[in-house]
Order: C-alpha cells, then structure tokens, then sequence
C-alpha cells in the first residue's frame, strides 16, 4: 500500500475513494472496505483511503483547551497498525492529511476540489450514512452528489452496519473497552481488541520474583482499558533468529500506570508469557485481551504486589485450561 502525506503528492491512478479515522477497524470500517474494493474493481479504480492526523476530535479538544473542550477520545489504533490494517483490507493508497486550523476552515467545495478531486483524482466516493464534511461539518451526502456532478466523479453511501440492533462504532468500541467489557468489544471488532510495540529495557523487578516481564512500548494515550488481562501475545521469532516463524503464548499484561512502583508519566504494558524463555528486547509483539482479571492497584507494598501477582497468574492459567481445545 502507498501511503501519502498531505495534498501535494498527486494520487498514482484515478481512484474509488472513502474517507474516515478507521480508528480501530470494526466491523463498520471492514464492511465499508470490502464494498469501496468491490466499487473500485467493478470501475477499473484503485482503492483509496483519505485519513487524518490528529483525530479531529484531538485538534478541538487541544483549541478549545480550559472552555468546555470535547473529550479526547482513547486511540483504539496507532497511526501504524491503522496502516497496517488498511493494507491487510486491500486498500491501494492511502493518504493522511493533518487536521489543523487550514483543513477544519475548508468549505465543503474547497474540500471536494482540493481534496477529492485535485489531490486524490476521485472518480468515485463511497461514504457512511453518517458522514459530513466541511468547515462546520455543512456537507452532507446531497451536497456532495451535487458537487460529484459538476467535478466529475459518482457517490454512494452504505448503511450502518448494526450489532443487536445498534450502530457499530468506535465510540461503541471505546464504551466496551473502559469497562473492561471485552466479549462486547471483540464482538464489535470482529476480532480481540489488540496493541503492538517493541519490548523495551525496564526496571527488571519482575524477574526478582520468577516472573519476568517484557516492557511494551505502546503509544496509545489516552488508553483505552486499563487493568490487569489475560492474553495471548503474537510473537515474531524472526527477530530471535528463529527464521520466518511466528508464534502465539499465552501469558499475563498489566496496562497502566504502575502505582505501587512510584506510577509513570506514561502507560506501560507489561507482559508475562507463560513457558517462555529468551530474550525479548527489541522483538516485534502484539498483545491481544482476551478477558480482564482485575483493575489496576496501589498495595501497601512489594510483598502484597507480589502475592496478587502470583494470584493473577494462576486465574490467568484456570482461563487458558477451561478453553476448549
């Protein structure tokens, strides 16, 4: 997939186009994929994505920081494995353009023209139901069929995709998510909610008591859960020289702050993998939550951190052995 940034690289071929944050690509997003693929195949276009950094909802809330600012919504997905997913749906480019004070003040014309039409060659664009566009969010699927006609490309809209009768969406995604509801969310994913990173040096402690860690850098802030999981950690063994292999573990994540250790500025997630032994620093994981243990803790001290450890460990290997096989 070819990624541009920005509008001044000119798209490689006229192209079927959808537009959105895809932020954590539920079912929604994969439904809307496959019929933007399918549009474009039928119309001999290439399959392309306009995206954008930050969120908008991100860019209003830091403008209007101190007066009533929107919250800013918990990241489902880094910009990457937003990429990377977007690849794995088929899509042939994608391009990302920052939202700032110039794009969110585009008229919906100046959007259509610049955007769609100069920029992204559009000769089709499929759009949600719920999508708008537009200084003021003023475009609606009327306007832009309107201007389709007078710029030269076909519009079409596909409906809400619905779980038990609601609306999928990230906002849904996100509600699962922060209380650690993760039937709920894989149901609306499709898939268990995941994060990836690169295992990082840490403090060490965990190997202290027989249970080490691997210290995940994770670049989702706000988080989206917090808490202690039970997961299984997709492991490319390329990076320890065990060639062309990935493999799956079960194991333990603590995501948050660590508050009995002195807290963090930042989140961490920190992962235990049951019957693995090596080293980690520098390997490629992806962490996916498969149920949650409990919420994050401050103990009096080590010695309790240590003990519920040991407790979480063993409810998380009762979980793995009532699986069916």
């Amino acid at each position: 997939m070819r990624v541009l940034r920005g509008l001044n690289s000119p798209a490689r071929a006229p192209a079927a186009v959808t537009i959105g944050n895809f932020d954590g690509m539920h079912r929604g997003h994969q439904a809307l994929l496959r019929q933007l693929k399918a549009e474009a195949g039928s119309r001999g276009l290439q399959p392309s994505v306009l995206t954008f950094a930050p969120h908008p909802r991100e860019f209003f809330a830091r403008k209007l920081a101190g007066r009533n600012a929107p919250v800013v919504p918990a990241r489902l997905h880094t910009l990457r494995e937003k990429l990377e997913a977007l690849a794995a749906a088929g899509v042939a480019e994608t391009r990302i353009c920052a939202f700032n004070e110039a794009f969110a003040a585009l008229s919906p014309e100046d959007f259509v023209k610049q955007v769609l039409v100069d920029a992204m060659q559009a000769k089709h664009v499929l759009i949600g139901d719920d999508f708008r566009f537009g200084a003021r969010r003023a475009g609606d699927f009327a306007l832009l069929k309107s201007l389709g006609e007078k710029y030269g490309f076909t519009v079409s809209a596909l409906d809400s995709q619905c779980l038990a009768d609601e609306r999928i969406s990230s906002s849904q995604v996100r509600a699962a998510l922060s209380v650690g509801d993760l039937q709920q969310a894989e149901g609306l994913l499709g898939y268990p909610y995941a994060m990836e990173g690169r295992v990082i040096q840490g403090r060490q402690l965990g190997r202290t008591i027989g249970v080490p860690t691997a210290n995940v850098q994770i670049r989702h802030n706000p988080l989206p859960l917090r808490g202690v999981f039970v997961v299984e950690v997709a492991l490319d063994e390329t990076k320890l020289a065990v060639p062309q292999q990935t493999r799956s573990y079960p194991g333990v994540a603590n995501l948050g702050y660590r508050p009995t250790l002195g807290g963090d500025t930042r989140p961490l997630l920190e992962v235990h993998l049951f019957d693995f032994t090596g080293d980690l620093y520098g390997a490629h994981l992806d962490v996916r939550f498969l149920a949650k243990l409990r919420d994050e803790m401050t103990f009096a001290n080590f010695e309790a951190l240590t003990s519920q450890i040991r407790d979480d460990l063993a409810k998380a290997r009762s979980f793995f052995e009532s699986q069916p096989v």
